[in-house]
């Protein structure tokens, strides 16, 4: 893809301002980047094998956490992420009860901008960006985009044939950056990555860099997923993998052809998890060229755990052209958030915990270390005040708004302790939980509470709840309180649970018969 006129004009005047400019205001930058339905051991520095250098070194050199949370779904981890608060209790997707931190900073005198998915109501410009490119809806075809793309407000259907959504996003972030700088004020630029949420697209060559790489199946990569994570200290020596969940078949039970195709769509995930590190590396070079990598602050998160819906439609068509449309299910998606226990809209660990990647040259008080603290996008906002110096305010065009439910982040990347949370409260649609210290309660869609020790059972194999009733009832007590009186959830949302014991499957997990007659495209 050809990077848009205005990167060249930009650039010019950047050069011959920009050190000057950069005197007059020493505030940090930020980059706050989003990766979408990537699981917690889909980055390499996190377990996986898929080559992710570039997000790797940011990793090495800043500070990985492993208890970061997030609310299993889309939009509403945008919703956190963007105000500090939880997801009802911001407005839901109107933001109506809230600011963004684009609005904050934006007040406090930085230059916004953002690049990629947005998938709440109006438009970023609408909510504190002074630019933006991408596509308003909750997902796109990575090659053809969808009608809902925007510049700077104003729809845009500039796709050519090199177009390549992963890229375009880093491109136009790139050149919102350049205009940043040319005014003189710091930057806060959010890129919004849409991969590696379905459609499963890449590009070709990076399709080709994975064939056969998982042809040994998911038991296997799952295994190798998690002794690396025990090399990386991420999980205790004395940890042991889970089995494989009931609704997962073992790799040696499927047929030849099942086995090739589950392969090549995990190779397109693979390849699409790459291609994202690639791009960040082209924004990390550029942060180099321009001066401006040691006083940006970067923040790399997911906006929920690995994807396990079997929705694939276009599997006629290569996964390298416009139109595909791959995904993989719930046993790809085991493995992407290995060892944790199921996925996406779940409140169980897999579908509520992320990677969350911090550096800050020359900040981060144990570079390299891994923080196992509580956390949660809530805290962002937070973080992006307290570092800044911006104030977050009573009101926004009059009228008053929720304080910040967030904590800052900064006393941990400085390596000082932190005043933690009394307790992370999680709800989507009948999916519920709520942790408080090392308890957790968690419901599987509508159906009884379970309850666990995370800090001696993080993959929750072992329910206390007939051990420990009266845990159980004060953790049910204080999620009915928190969904009534802070978040404010609809009714509906709040009600009891059905009396009946979790299956924990779904029928929207698997679904083969949708390749029937598949036959591996042409390289």
């Amino acid at each position: 893809m050809k990077r848009p006129l205005i990167s060249f004009l930009t650039l010019s005047i950047a050069s011959l301002v920009a050190p000057w400019l950069q005197s007059a205001d020493e505030r940090p930058n930020i980059l706050l980047m989003m990766v979408d339905d990537l699981g917690f051991a889909d980055f390499g520095c996190y377990g996986s094998e898929i080559e992710t250098p570039h997000i790797d070194s940011l990793a090495q050199e800043g500070l990985r956490f492993t208890q970061f949370y997030n609310t299993a779904k889309c939009h509403s981890s945008r919703i956190c992420l963007l105000t500090g608060l939880y997801t009802w209790q911001a407005g839901n997707q109107a933001l109506d009860r809230s600011i963004t931190i684009a609005e904050a900073l934006r007040d406090a005198g930085y230059a916004t901008s953002m690049t990629g998915k947005w998938h709440l109501d109006d438009q970023p410009t609408d909510h504190g960006f002074g630019q933006y490119f991408g596509h308003l809806s909750g997902s796109t075809d990575f090659f053809v985009g969808d009608e809902t793309f925007r510049l700077n407000g104003k729809e845009w259907n500039e796709f050519d044939p090199d177009f390549y959504l992963t890229d375009a996003n880093v491109d136009y972030a790139m050149d919102f950056i350049d205009e940043s700088v040319a005014t003189g004020k710091p930057f806060f630029h959010y890129i919004a990555f849409n991969a590696p949420h379905y459609p499963l697209q890449a590009p070709k060559e990076d399709i080709e860099k994975y064939l056969g790489r998982y042809d040994v199946g998911w038991d296997e990569i799952r295994k190798e997923r998690f002794q690396k994570q025990k090399r990386l200290g991420i999980f205790p020596n004395d940890m042991e993998l889970p089995p494989l969940p009931g609704h997962m078949e073992a790799w040696n039970e499927l047929s030849p052809e099942i086995k090739e195709m589950e392969s090549f769509r995990m190779a397109i995930f693979a390849a699409m998890v790459d291609r994202v590190d690639q791009s960040i590396g082209r924004m990390l070079e550029f942060l180099e060229e321009r001066g401006l990598r040691d006083n940006t602050l970067i923040i790399l998160c997911s906006d929920n755990g690995a994807c396990p819906f079997e929705r694939s439609r276009g599997t006629d068509i290569p996964p390298w052209k416009a139109d595909s449309y791959y995904l993989y299910d719930a046993s790809w998606a085991t493995v992407g958030n290995t060892p944790l226990r199921h996925f996406k809209q779940t409140q169980h660990e897999g579908g509520i915990s992320s990677p969350l990647i911090v550096n800050w040259p020359g900040k981060v008080e144990n570079e390299g270390s891994l923080d196992r603290s509580q956390g949660h996008l809530i805290d962002i906002m937070a973080t992006c005040l307290d570092v800044t110096g911006a104030s977050y305010p009573k009101k926004r065009h009059g009228e008053k708004i929720v304080p910040l439910q967030g904590k800052s982040l900064l006393p941990l990347i400085q390596g000082k302790p932190r005043e933690g949370h009394d307790w992370l409260y999680f709800q989507f649609g009948n999916c519920r939980a709520i942790r408080e210290g090392d308890w957790k309660a968690v419901s599987f869609y509508g159906h009884n509470w379970e309850l666990y020790n995370i800090a001696e059972d993080r993959a929750e194999m072992n329910d206390l709840a007939q051990s420990n009733p009266e845990k159980l009832k004060a953790l049910t007590v204080l999620w009915h309180q928190v969904a009534r009186d802070v978040d404010r959830a609809p009714e509906k949302d709040r009600g009891p649970v059905n009396g009946k014991p979790s299956p924990h499957d779904r029928g929207s997990w698997h679904g083969w018969e949708k390749y029937d007659g598949w036959k591996m495209p042409q390289f």
